[in-house]
């Protein structure tokens, strides 16, 4: 067996499955039948991958990390996770970051933030924060909630998280406090921890310091698994969505990162937008590569085809038809859960990019618009909406997978950074 941290598989990376065969609803709403005077034939999904599209791994493993959607504030919720789980049986999902403070204070109504469907496996949280008492309480208040990971943020940019509140990327320049930060959520959990952070902030943005932050954590606590987006966060003067564009990519230092730290696990992360960027990475070396926006923005292309060109899996042919059919059912039974939210806008916002570049998806749109100020279920949402979607669109498996950039990673080797070289000060922390 080759041994990867916190995860097992063959040698051939080939995937064993573990084949549950679960009873698909059939709902009898009309907006999912296909146009009645057109003829339907037998659907390829229900009689080839009734199975594998449900496939999980043995004694309830899942494989590596690969492929992550990157934890998004306000998009990355469990609506959104639960539209990614039925496109995408293998990607590894994150929650939104929580702060821990929130954790703490919401103890007598934590499944409102902590709560999700087993379906979601593999799942990590992530969390934020600067106390330690408090991010060792939410550790273990998230615990009975069984994520398969616990991430640590030190990456987000926004002034609410890194000015006022002093965490997130501003943490970079405490590389002590995040190690032992990380030790007391390590102490309060019995499953793997990660930190998601950027290659510097503002004037910090050599190598050797991004190098320092690596080390002194990991020598500091158990963490052996680093998130790195490769751009550095400028706290002062820029948004959060710059921040996302204006400091160049520099995906050397995280190549960099690779051949200097040999024994930790580094997921790469910023800039990449399709399966075929992706396994570019990957071939590249990387250990995992995590997909943000583009994940949310064109969930079907990207994540359609996570399972079978980065996983090996065999395609699932579903449909945006059958994806809808059983959000339907979920989105219906969350619908108030906590006095009036969620409300329908709420639920039906991941799918308003589930038609992305297809014909119809504008007047879907303008539907959506509409039918939000009258429709009180998914059902009669859809029913309103759906028929801007041609029969074409909704029963048509992903496409061929996007072309990517030929160039992303071309030559890297020839431009890492220097090797990194310990200092005198740093070795104290050997």
């Amino acid at each position: 067996m080759m041994k990867l941290t916190g995860y097992s598989l063959p040698a051939s990376s080939t995937p064993i499955y573990l084949n549950i065969l679960k009873k698909h609803s059939i709902f009898s709403s009309n907006i999912f039948q296909r146009n009645p005077t057109k003829s339907r034939g037998p659907s390829t999904y229900t009689q080839r991958d009734q199975v594998l599209a449900d496939a999980v791994m043995v004694a309830g493993q899942y494989l590596p990390p690969w492929f992550s959607v990157a934890p998004m504030m306000d998009w990355t919720d469990n609506h959104y996770r639960t539209l990614a789980r039925l496109i995408s049986k293998h990607a590894w999902l994150y929650t939104e970051m929580l702060a821990a403070e929130t954790i703490v204070y919401q103890k007598d109504n934590l499944d409102r933030f902590l709560a999700y469907s087993p379906e979601q496996h593999p799942i990590v949280l992530q969390i934020g924060g600067n106390n330690l008492e408090n991010l060792a309480k939410a550790t273990e208040l998230a615990n009975p909630y069984h994520y398969d990971e616990i991430n640590f943020n030190c990456g987000c940019p926004s002034p609410k998280v890194a000015g006022h509140g002093c965490f997130g990327a501003r943490l970079m320049l405490d590389p002590k406090f995040v190690g032992e930060a990380m030790s007391v959520i390590a102490a309060n959990t019995d499953v793997p921890v990660s930190v998601k952070c950027r290659i510097g902030v503002d004037d910090h943005d050599s190598y050797n310091e991004l190098c320092d932050f690596i080390y002194k954590v990991s020598s500091l606590s158990p963490t052996r698994h680093f998130i790195i987006h490769s751009r550095k966060a400028m706290l002062n003067g820029i948004s959060p969505a710059e921040n996302r564009s204006i400091p160049p990519l520099k995906y050397e230092y995280f190549y960099g990162l690779l051949r200097d730290f040999p024994d930790l696990r580094f997921t790469i992360n910023g800039g990449i937008n399709c399966v075929d960027e992706v396994n570019a990475a990957r071939r590249a070396g990387a250990h995992g590569v995590m997909v943000g926006r583009a994940a949310y923005h064109n969930p079907w292309q990207v994540l359609g085809h996570v399972d079978s060109v980065i996983y090996g899996a065999p395609s699932s042919c579903i449909t945006r038809r059958q994806i809808l059919e059983k959000y339907q059912v979920y989105g219906d039974s969350v619908l108030g859960k906590y006095g009036i939210k969620p409300h329908v806008r709420d639920v039906v916002k991941p799918l308003l990019h589930l038609f992305y570049s297809e014909p119809g998806n504008g007047l879907w749109k303008r539907k959506a618009d509409a039918a939000f100020q009258n429709c009180k279920s998914i059902k009669s949402f859809f029913e309103e909406t759906l028929v801007a979607i041609p029969d074409s669109v909704m029963d048509s498996p992903v496409a061929e997978p996007l072309s990517g950039r030929d160039d992303l990673f071309e030559n890297i080797d020839s431009l890492l950074p220097t090797p990194y070289k310990l200092s005198e000060q740093e070795v104290l922390y050997a």
